[in-house]
């Protein structure tokens, strides 16, 4: 067989140790993969290489992507699907496994209804991709934010200051309600639920009249306040339909010190969550990702992605997987708001 990869929308760490595994399995079994470059951009480009044991030696634990990737959509271009399924044929190509989050699996969504065989692995630090437990690149990016929030802590604690912590989530507070609550956030913002300004700077009052003269404050990128609209840092949509979200945190900021007196500082940590080494954890989850997605290309059992449920590695339908996001439960959340205040 002969099979394509690609990598798509925003990079996380994970990427790597998902493309290495494909080919090391694909390799055991006498089969040929080519790496399709910058996502669906190279496929319609005809923009590839070749991958083998040389070309993914040492590329473990390294973040980003070796593939490169863009945000490209198919079916936002002049011809674009004709374009794809073309290619896919002049590449020789038998199966084409897409990694990504909702916008990348989307596209593999429907060009497997159009007639290509794809197979996708879930890919996104938001952690909102329906059908899994768990993405990789969540568990690195919480971790980096974690540790953010530690070395805030005593910064805030040396200057009697409110410290706001801006971190990504579109649409899901995942990385903001696990980084807070191993970070021991004071307080925790996300999309799911409507920012009560009044409520927050209540609870900041009441911890500094019981002698806590510092608060730490996270809040994700899509947080908003009631019957208010998101900050944006442009109007400009992407070829999937999304703005560039960010702002938020410093509005926050600059209410709560109005507010209460206190002085408060913003902290953006944007890019740096998607950077560096992934864990243990996404290593080892992306491999199987990997492993997964060859064996399902090779059962011929496209249409498909692969999806941790509990500790197994199972496959459900790409369809199932991109009908909805998956918002934070508000069970975690519920957890968070025992250590609010």
């Amino acid at each position: 067989m002969k099979i394509g990869i690609l990598t798509g929308g925003g990079d996380c760490p994970g990427l790597n140790p998902v493309i290495r595994a494909v080919v090391r399995a694909a390799m055991n079994d006498s089969s040929e993969v080519v790496g399709i470059k910058y996502g669906w951009k190279g496929l319609l480009e005809k923009d590839c290489m070749p991958l083998d044991l040389r070309s993914i030696s040492g590329i473990l634990p390294r973040g980003g992507t070796i593939l490169g990737t863009s945000r490209t959509n198919p079916y936002k271009k002049e011809n674009g699907v004709e374009t794809a399924k073309k290619n896919f044929k002049e590449l020789g190509l038998d199966a084409l496994i897409a990694v990504g989050g909702e916008d990348t699996l989307g596209v593999a969504t429907k060009l497997f209804k159009d007639g290509l065989n794809t197979v996708g692995v879930p890919k996104t630090i938001d952690n909102d991709l329906g059908a899994t437990d768990f993405t990789f690149g969540f568990d690195t990016a919480a971790n980096i934010v974690m540790e953010c929030i530690d070395r805030l802590h005593t910064t805030a604690e040396s200057h009697n200051r409110i410290m706001v912590v801006e971190v990504m989530g579109r649409h899901a507070g995942w990385i903001a309600a696990y980084s807070g609550i191993a970070g021991g956030a004071d307080y925790i913002l996300v999309p799911e639920i409507p920012i009560d300004l009044g409520e927050l700077c209540s609870s900041i009052k009441k911890r500094h009249e019981r002698g806590k003269n510092f608060s730490i404050i996270v809040v994700s990128e899509g947080a908003a306040f009631k019957d208010k609209d998101l900050q944006l840092q442009e109007q400009k949509l992407d070829e999937f339909g999304h703005v560039r979200l960010g702002g938020i945190g410093e509005m926050l900021g600059k209410l709560i010190e109005e507010k209460t007196g206190y002085e408060t500082r913003v902290t953006v940590l944007g890019h740096i969550q998607r950077g560096g080494s992934p864990t243990a954890f996404d290593r080892v989850l992306g491999t199987r990702f990997g492993v997964k997605a060859y064996e399902l290309v090779k059962a011929k059992k496209f249409g498909k992605m692969v999806s941790l449920k509990g500790n197994e590695i199972v496959d459900v339908s790409l369809e199932e997987a991109t009908r909805a996001l998956r918002t934070l439960d508000p069970k975690l959340y519920d957890i968070a708001k025992i250590f609010f205040g």
